[in-house]
């Protein structure tokens, strides 16, 4: 028995330990792309897709890597990206041309699911609430959100009946492909630009609420950037884009109808966020460096200078990873 004790100490203080110093184990991948989309499945398997229509993917994490060019398209920056094993992925460009891609065979081949036609169309995210039924979070369109919905797991995709208006010089980010939560409830979407929305979706009732926010706002470089939905409400990070190191107004949490500044902020600019519930571990990132908290983003604390842009929790709820320039891919595990 005291050993069995002695081995449940250990093994308590080894989580602690974990939680209060998180670190990255930076990994090596064979392409130099600008990694946006992120869509860890486990510790082992993970996909990321970028810049020049690049996507790669790990499945014994991160040793050895799968990568390659969406279709041929070598102009397109795929920034979203969802995948749901080894084999089934979903990648969405931001830019033009507006195309949704979908792969079934591990990346070997990708067959065209969606294109948007208009030229204001640019996706910036993509969320998914089970292996049938996803988003895709698009700029507006003749003063509407574009929102893109599939029930059969990314083979079409259709507008959404209920579209939310969208303010003058509103806009959304595809830094991460982060400001889009699905869950079977509804949706969640963070805005920046000129104004900075959480906008809300109901299923059930089909109607959109929304409320203004006070992370920093008024410029087109300004806004939410991520959101992750905690115990506590949800954590909204971004902040200026141009500005990488400044602190003003860049983390706001959301609970309840109210908004809540943190007590120590993260150290600069944010463009991801992650939540790990099991360790009640919150990880922001952006290009110059990482922070994390553990009392659901009330206090931050700086434990890295590497830049990310992406990070995200795993399907499998054992790891977080994270992808920046540059083919730079960082793994967090217990």
């Amino acid at each position: 028995m005291k050993r069995i004790a002695l081995l449940v100490l250990g093994m308590t203080w080894a989580f602690i330990s974990q939680a209060q110093n998180p670190q990255w184990k930076e990994i090596t991948t064979p392409v130099k792309a600008s990694l946006r989309g992120l869509s860890p499945v486990s510790a082992k398997v993970c996909w990321a897709s970028g810049s020049a229509g690049t996507w790669l993917k790990t499945t014994d994490g991160g040793l050895t890597w799968e990568h390659g060019v969406v279709a041929g398209l070598d102009t397109v920056d795929f920034r979203s990206i969802q995948a749901f094993d080894e084999n089934v992925a979903i990648v969405a460009s931001a830019g033009q041309p507006a195309v949704i891609f979908r792969t079934s065979d591990g990346g070997k081949s990708w067959q065209k699911v969606h294109e948007e036609h208009a030229i204001e169309a640019f996706f910036d995210g993509v969320s998914f609430f089970d292996k049938r039924n996803g988003y895709v979070i698009g700029d507006p369109v003749g003063g509407k959100w574009m929102i893109l919905e599939t029930k059969d797991g990314g083979f079409t995709w259709n507008s959404l009946a209920t579209l939310p208006d969208a303010e003058v010089g509103e806009a959304a980010f595809a830094a991460s492909a982060s400001s889009l939560i699905a869950t079977k409830k509804g949706l969640i979407f963070g805005t920046g630009g000129s104004v900075s929305n959480l906008h809300f979706y109901q299923f059930g009732s089909q109607t959109w609420t929304k409320a203004k926010t006070p992370m920093l706002q008024g410029a087109p470089s300004q806004g939410i950037f991520a959101i992750a939905k905690t115990d506590a409400g949800l954590v909204l990070v971004g902040g200026d884009y141009t500005k990488l190191d400044d602190r003003d107004k860049h983390a706001v949490i959301y609970s309840s109808g109210s908004f809540e500044s943190p007590a120590a902020m993260p150290l600069g600019y944010r463009s991801g966020i992650a939540y790990w519930k099991e360790k009640n571990l919150t990880v922001a990132v952006g290009p110059s460096g990482s922070d994390f908290s553990t009392d659901g983003g009330r206090n931050w604390q700086n434990f890295s200078t590497t830049g990310y842009h992406a990070v995200k929790f795993s399907g499998e709820r054992d790891a977080i990873w994270a992808s920046g320039s540059g083919g730079r891919i960082g793994l967090l595990v217990p």
